[in-house]
């Protein structure tokens, strides 16, 4: 097939009741929508894929045609993942991009803190030192936002980076 846009485009893949599964390429969508495996949802507008019998519009969207019974997503509690859930910032002071970060217990071990989605967070090496093993309060810090145990929602929108926006009812993000 041919295309007048680029066949590595993400499109979102919805379960058979709407829930958000994964993300894939456009070629696989193309495979699972021609053996009738998932139904087209949206399409690119104005964006077609040509092959010598047949036009199809450039998927964005695509639902799976029967129920796919996924056990439970666990994230797992990794730096990585603590980093990726922050967005790469402090989440004291806000600075990213090329700022060295670590990851910062809320409440220190040293008083009982523990390694949970709940008591990690992204932090530069300035903020971390700043605060010690204190609390935010006790440091006059504060946390730009509280942190929570991620799902695999969350992941999708990080994965692709910018989200078209026909997924944003689906990745609950209206």
């Amino acid at each position: 097939m041919r295309s007048n846009g680029k066949i590595n485009r993400k499109v979102l893949v919805l379960n058979h009741n709407y829930e958000p599964l994964s993300v894939c390429n456009v070629k696989k969508a193309v495979i699972l929508l021609f053996l009738g495996k998932a139904e087209l949802i949206e399409a690119s507008h104005g964006r077609y894929l040509h092959s010598v019998s047949m036009t199809m519009p450039f998927p964005s969207i695509v639902r799976l045609s029967i129920y796919v019974r996924i056990p439970f997503k666990k994230i797992v509690l990794s730096r990585k993942n603590i980093l990726r859930r922050d967005g790469h910032r402090c989440q004291y002071c806000g600075r990213g991009g090329d700022v060295p970060l670590t990851v910062d217990h809320v409440v220190a071990r040293a008083k009982g803190g523990l390694d949970s989605w709940e008591n990690l967070v992204a932090a530069c090496v300035r903020c971390n030192n700043k605060k010690g093993d204190r609390l935010p309060g006790e440091a006059q810090m504060s946390l730009l936002r509280k942190p929570i145990r991620p799902n695999h929602v969350m992941f999708i929108r990080d994965v692709v980076g910018s989200v078209d926006d026909r997924w944003k009812p689906y990745l609950f993000m209206n």
